[in-house]
């Protein structure tokens, strides 16, 4: 359901009546947008165009806005979403961000306005979004926070809360939402069910009205439904893509245009519960010492040619979703499934890559074919590791672990970054409830897996730069000065020390790891080397891959899941001649890179980096849930944590071993006040000199458990196990005075209610050094 535009009395517009306007609007707003808006007509116009060079000029608002989306520059004042948390530190780019020439964002320092008398406002969290006044400061920017805004979303999720008068509220899933919105038409919404709203007018107090009732917040399977809308995931394919995937599963394999490789005893190590198989592994001695090496990959360039509806829902797409019960797949399931997937025993199309391996595990040769593949057999990770381990497995088991030896020792030698972070998996039965949660358990046949993705991704990255061929590399740069000036600062607090004048590799942050021998403090130094790192992304410009410690990298290995490799593949199809014959079907003729790509790599790049970073938030998000739902029975039990993350209000803990991540106010840790340090991320008690710092393991209560928001709290205990008493009252309630609420979904919020806003009084700030 489409939002009504306001209808603004007519006149003339005050200074905030055009703010709130250009602020709310989906596009770009100019003069002829605002005067039809308010209505305006003849001397009104001209005193409209008055006022705005007056705002103009008091750095209210830029008059060439769309001047602004051309040539990426940015406003005086605009609207601002936060991408990024750095050491405290919050970093945002232009909401609108749509630049013709695809050029990558401006990245903004925000800056927070202090409130009088001292404090800040609730620290900045990841995707809120701010109007700001912006300055250029030397060759960068800074935001300064003018006030916060909410949620841009198509659509609100919550549950439908009535208070004792019947008025229906609601409550929201998003954990980062902290409060209720009134709603103004229930649509036929029950009390308790899950519901879809839009905003019922631009001011917050107009309230929502539902749209759409989904059912039962806490019925088996819905935490991803929740996690799909809220993100906004394509999870339905369009019938013209259907259609196209149907034609597309009949093309016939030519092998007279494929190199057969039917015989080979190939094998595919995936998860026990895999559908779609994009990988397949083969080895054997070369009677030097060394391995003649073959990753089968699904061809599925073959399937989704360039162009067509495939192609643009699988961009649209850019990868497959994978919560713990069910998957959005990127290709609809005839292709992920069935046609493209190497399933055991069927003449397959893959895109082979041919590897030659030294006895020091180097790769001295590498050749790229598309073939004809049958799988002799899809292994489980448990079940092949369970073969190596009796000392007898069949020859190609134990021809690939050889060969990975060779690979492992060279890894080993290349030194890249190791950072033991454990994986959650979510057990499930066939009703959808959870039977458990867990650490993956990591195996060699992992690793043996992933050695030979690592290898034929360096060889396809490898060999498109050969041909100066387009390529979509997979870049993880190494880390900024400023970050590792802040790493530097905090490994300071430990008496340790970090030369900046030096090389920055890997190996440096696998050497410090090594280096220290305490439980709690290497993992307190773990977690600042994470924070230390950037995040990885696509992109046609190759910066290397510093926690592989690789000059280049490509992703190839996945073209089912990630489109990303389906891109590389195609530019390997045209680099190396692959191009097959034209299709006597209604589908797209070519299945190498479509011209009009070639020039536009940055902009596809970046678009499936968005994807990817969705995805990734989607699936947190919902394993959180999945998390809270399975504690929820568990509140008022102790557990052992560790300390995550440290700010100012607060700090955050996970369950060892478990996972969820849960916050503890500063407020209830007792009477005493606690300075903050932003070198050392840490609290400290100015009379106990009790401190909370980063990977310090404790014994905290399970104070609350929200399955809806997948948030969870924890109380602090004392030196005998009880629950520290909380300092002052901490407020009565997270809901309007006098509202009590029928069919609320999680009464554990009614036990551990929200205080106030703000820093508490209990907390001192100490900034990071001068130097």
């Amino acid at each position: 359901m489409a939002n009504t535009p306001k209808k603004h009395p007519a006149g003339m517009p005050s200074r905030d009546e055009i703010l709130e306007f250009i602020q709310s609007s989906d596009k770009p707003a100019g003069k002829r947008e605002i005067g039809k808006a308010f209505g305006l007509k003849g001397q009104e116009k001209i005193a409209l165009k008055r006022l705005l060079k007056d705002m103009a000029e008091e750095g209210l608002i830029d008059c060439r806005r769309t001047a602004y989306l051309r040539m990426g520059g940015v406003p005086k004042v605009t609207v601002l979403r936060v991408i990024e948390i750095e050491d405290g530190e919050a970093f945002a780019i232009p909401d609108t961000w749509q630049p013709d020439d695809a050029i990558p964002p401006p990245r903004l320092r925000v800056i927070e306005k202090k409130r009088k008398g001292g404090g800040s406002h609730p620290a900045l969290q990841i995707d809120d979004r701010i109007l700001a006044r912006t300055e250029q400061a030397g060759a960068g920017w800074q935001a300064f926070v003018m006030k916060k805004l909410p949620a841009k979303t198509e659509g609100l999720m919550g549950v439908v809360e009535l208070d004792d008068s019947g008025k229906g509220w609601l409550a929201p899933v998003d954990k980062r939402i902290r409060s209720s919105s009134p709603i103004s038409d229930l649509g036929g919404a029950e009390a308790g069910q899950l519901v879809l709203a839009e905003p019922a007018g631009r001011s917050p107090k107009a309230g929502v009205r539902v749209t759409e009732i989904l059912g039962d917040p806490l019925a088996p399977k819905a935490f991803s439904l929740i996690a799909i809308s809220k993100h906004g995931i394509p999870n339905v394919f369009p019938e013209e893509t259907l259609a196209e995937a149907q034609r597309a599963a009949k093309l016939a394999l030519s092998e007279d245009h494929r190199e057969d490789l039917r015989d080979l005893p190939i094998v595919a190590i995936d998860p026990s519960d895999a559908r779609d198989h994009d990988d397949a592994i083969w080895a054997e001695p070369d009677g030097k010492g060394g391995f003649n090496a073959l990753v089968a990959i699904a061809d599925v360039s073959f399937y989704v040619r360039p162009g067509g509806a495939l192609d643009r829902e699988a961009r649209k797409r850019g990868n497959s979703v994978y919560f713990p019960d069910r998957v959005v797949p990127m290709l609809p399931e005839i292709l992920s499934a069935d046609v493209c997937s190497l399933r055991q025993g069927e003449g397959r199309a893959a895109m082979a890559c041919h590897l030659k391996i030294s006895s020091t595990g180097k790769i001295t040769s590498h050749r790229f074919s598309r073939a004809i593949v049958q799988i002799d057999e899809v292994i489980a990770y448990e079940e092949a590791q369970r073969r190596v381990d009796t000392g007898s497995p069949p020859d190609n088991l134990a021809n690939l672990w050889n060969c990975w030896k060779l690979l492992a020792a060279a890894r080993e030698a290349r030194n890249p970054l190791e950072l033991d972070l454990p994986e959650r998996r979510v057990m499930l039965d066939k009703e959808g409830k959870i039977t458990e949660i867990a650490v993956r358990e990591r195996l060699d046949a992992h690793r043996v897996v992933e050695d030979f993705m690592i290898a034929a991704n360096i060889a396809a990255a490898k060999a498109l730069e050969s041909k100066t061929a387009p390529v979509v590399y997979r870049v993880h740069e190494q880390p900024s000065r400023e970050k590792l000036v802040a790493l530097r600062e905090y490994l300071e607090t430990f008496g340790k020390n970090l030369a900046l004048g030096q090389v920055i590799t890997p190996g440096l942050f696998n050497a410090m790891l090594k280096d220290v021998g305490d439980t709690s403090e290497k993992a307190q130094v773990m977690e600042a080397v994470l924070r230390t790192q950037t995040q990885a992304y696509y992109g046609p410009a190759n910066a290397g891959h510093f926690g592989l410690a690789l000059g280049s990298y490509a992703h190839f290995t996945s073209p089912i899941r990630r489109y990303a490799d389906l891109l590389v593949h195609r530019s390997l199809v045209d680099a190396f001649k692959l191009e097959l014959p034209k299709p006597k079907l209604n589908v797209p003729e070519r299945t190498g890179l479509a011209d009009n790509d070639r020039g536009d790599l940055a902009k596809i790049s970046d678009a499936i980096s968005k994807t990817e970073r969705r995805a990734m938030e989607a699936e947190r998000d919902t394993v959180d849930r999945y998390v809270a739902a399975w504690l929820s029975g568990r509140v008022g039990e102790t557990f052992e944590t560790r300390i995550t993350g440290v700010q100012s209000f607060g700090f955050f803990a996970t369950i060892v071993g478990l996972g969820g991540d849960g916050l503890v106010p500063v407020s209830t840790l007792g009477s005493e006040f606690f300075s903050y340090d932003e070198t050392s991320q840490s609290l400290t008690g100015e009379r106990s000199g009790k401190t909370y710092a980063s990977g310090d393991i404790l014994q905290l209560q399970l104070g609350e458990a929200n399955a809806l928001t997948g948030a969870l709290k924890f109380v602090p205990l004392d030196g005998d196990g009880n629950p520290i008493e909380p300092r002052g009252n901490r407020g009565s309630g997270p809901g309007r005075s006098g509202r009590g609420k029928a069919g609320t979904a999680n009464s554990a919020q009614k036990k551990y209610a929200r205080g106030k806003r703000g820093r508490p009084g209990n907390i001192r700030h100490q900034g990071r050094k001068k130097r």
